[in-house]
């Protein structure tokens, strides 16, 4: 059993001319974490190709080890150069989806149809869908078959306004995203700014900030354990 793992293809804030991408401890320690329990992984993106990694995310865990250590192995980091596109890809072969964080996905993932349309496919076959921090905004616009968003009713969390504030990058964000998944239903619950959190609603796990990546995947782990898929 294999998960999708979704990265950006976005590496820049146009607006400010900021560099962005996936956020290193985001992909790194769940990546550690499936792959210590025996779980591949598909790297996807939007378009395929090269997923940009957020240059302030290598700073900014420069003491983590795990971080450091994936960051030095260049067969590691070839595999964000040579993502799959989504459409390239047969979803009824996954079971789980997960959205990494970072700023680059809230400028590519929420208006990707292809994505979008995965998202809810595994979910619709009993599959689970995950994302930490703004990789939750890819959760935002999935729609069921129903016409229902897929957050609406579900207890969810990611980065939120006031961490988005300290950042001092809310003026550059398309929207906020705590703001849009509640407009779409979502009950929405977080933790102080930059502490860990977590939140399993049926198949729906969400975490808040890099500080709840790998909670964020030991929860998934284990659903995957409940539902018999590993």
């Amino acid at each position: 059993m294999a998960v999708l793992l979704v990265v950006t293809n976005c590496g820049e804030i146009s607006s400010i001319k900021h560099k962005t991408g996936w956020y290193l401890p985001e992909v790194a320690h769940p990546y550690k974490v499936f792959k210590d329990a025996g779980i591949s992984m598909t790297i996807v993106s939007p378009l395929g190709g090269k997923a940009p990694l957020d240059p302030g995310s290598v700073e900014a865990s420069k003491g983590d080890p795990i971080c450091t250590t994936l960051h030095a192995d260049q067969q590691w980091m070839e595999l964000f150069n040579q993502t799959s596109a989504i459409t390239d890809i047969d979803v009824t072969k996954y079971k789980v989806i997960f959205f990494a964080g970072g700023h680059g996905p809230m400028f590519d993932l929420p208006d990707c149809d292809a994505m979008n349309n995965a998202a809810a496919k595994i979910f619709e076959n009993g599959g689970i869908v995950a994302a930490v921090c703004h990789g939750v905004v890819g959760l935002v616009n999935v729609k069921l078959p129903n016409g229902e968003w897929l957050v609406k009713g579900h207890k969810v969390t990611s980065f939120t306004n006031e961490e988005e504030d300290l950042v001092k990058l809310s003026e550059a964000m398309p929207f906020m995203l705590e703001t849009a998944l509640v407009q779409h239903g979502a009950q929405f619950d977080a933790a102080p700014p930059f502490q860990e959190k977590v939140h399993v609603s049926g198949r729906i796990i969400t975490g808040q900030n890099p500080a709840s990546a790998t909670p964020l995947a030991q929860r998934v782990f284990e659903k995957m354990k409940e539902l018999k898929f590993c």
